[in-house]
């Protein structure tokens, strides 16, 4: 998105575009069992294009629209491990408080829209995937988040899906194998700022 606007001496409207590299993971359960796994890197279709009002030099509010690879791993056995992810549509919506045009700390919401899932097993090293769009099995995400940002572009952020990755109620041939299963996934990601307006952040 494009050119800055200045509706007052305090008060701009402007366009922000971001890309994101996620490390995730989550705390599973599966009949009442902890399932543990590592963490899971997804470098890669991680977008966000927000319009940013700032208030003042110290305050602003965001609107967004975003694509994000959200997932995690988990071993099932000794023997079997699991890597499970959605490609999500989000529209995150938040707060700045410090420094709007330098280091600020920011917070909100987003509500993500599963389009395609995919999952891939491995059993004893083999690998089976399959991977489908609009998918029964997952659910519309909730997620609150919280970060800093830096000068220049760069921030951290963490965000918490306080929603269940997988529907409980859903039903395939073997039943409903989600009825006592617990995911909810949680990411740790570096983001960068390349646009703010018109002009590239590293110009800021």
């Amino acid at each position: 998105m494009g050119c800055t606007h200045v509706l007052g001496q305090d008060q701009k409207v402007y366009s922000t575009s971001a890309i994101e590299y996620l490390f995730s993971w989550s705390v599973v359960t599966d009949d009442g069992q902890k399932l543990s796994g590592p963490i899971r890197f997804a470098p890669v279709f991680n977008f966000q294009n927000s319009v940013n009002k700032d208030f003042s030099d110290k305050f602003g509010l965001y609107l967004g629209l975003s694509l994000n690879n959200v997932g995690f791993i988990y071993d099932v056995d000794a023997n079997t491990k699991k890597k499970v992810r959605t490609y999500n549509l989000g529209i995150p919506v938040g707060f700045k408080i410090g420094n709007m045009n330098g280091a600020y700390l920011f917070g909100g919401y987003t509500v993500e829209f599963p389009l395609n899932y995919k999952e891939k097993t491995f059993i004893d090293e083999e690998k089976t995937k399959f991977n489908t769009w609009f998918s029964d099995r997952t659910q519309i995400q909730q997620a609150v988040m919280a970060g800093i940002q830096f000068p220049y572009g760069a921030n951290i952020k963490f965000k918490y899906y306080f929603t269940d990755f997988y529907k409980k109620g859903y039903t395939n041939s073997t039943g409903q194998p989600y009825e006592n299963f617990s995911g909810n996934a949680m990411v740790l990601s570096l983001r960068i700022v390349f646009l703010r307006g018109s002009e590239f952040t590293y110009n800021k």
